[in-house]
């Protein structure tokens, strides 16, 4: 049996997010291609060896951090066009918290440091109430308890988790329809 999923006026910010998220990308790719140019680091090759390049290191950072929110890119966008079919503005919400986050990250990482990719990038919060109030649904629908212990973590990992289960609770609230 097919379910038809009316798209909320509200889930264009989930689009508008996408959107933002993939110009991020984009501009992230032309940092890449900037510290090419700079540190002397021609195509194909993807990092630099340490023993042929000084910067080797440093284009190494700029590289990395691209790639890695390459890397994510397909779990932000999945959980961020799911998820934000039941809880639109607070997908987008989250969205927008991961895509800032992934700037400041590959912004420390381009430093050359690779520790820094963690320090503009990371707020530690409590964000039990948070994940609460998102998974609260999909919680009780699986008979769990709410979750009470702090998690103390990054903004990339709040808003990704979080919107997995806002992917989650859709996925669930799609099985239990089918099911009455």
């Amino acid at each position: 049996m097919a379910v038809l999923v009316e798209l909320s006026k509200e889930y264009g910010y989930v689009v508008l997010t996408v959107v933002a998220y993939a110009f991020l990308n984009f501009w992230m790719s032309f940092q890449v291609g900037a510290a090419r140019k700079k540190y002397k680091v021609f195509y194909p090759t993807l990092y630099a060896v340490e023993s042929e390049n000084k910067d080797a290191k440093r284009f190494n950072c700029v590289q990395r951090g691209h790639q890695n929110s390459l890397e994510m890119m397909p779990l932000f966008f999945v959980t961020v066009l799911l998820g934000g079919l039941q809880h639109p503005v607070v997908a987008a919400a989250l969205g927008v918290l991961y895509t800032v986050a992934r700037f400041f990250y590959f912004k420390g990482y381009a430093t050359g440091v690779p520790e820094n990719r963690l320090k503009l990038g990371i707020v530690l919060v409590n964000h039990t109430q948070l994940i609460n109030a998102v998974s609260g649904q999909s919680r009780a629908q699986l008979g769990a308890a709410p979750l009470t212990k702090p998690c103390q973590r990054g903004l990339n990992f709040l808003a990704i988790i979080g919107l997995i289960l806002c992917t989650a609770s859709f996925g669930i609230n799609l099985v239990i329809r089918e099911a009455i």
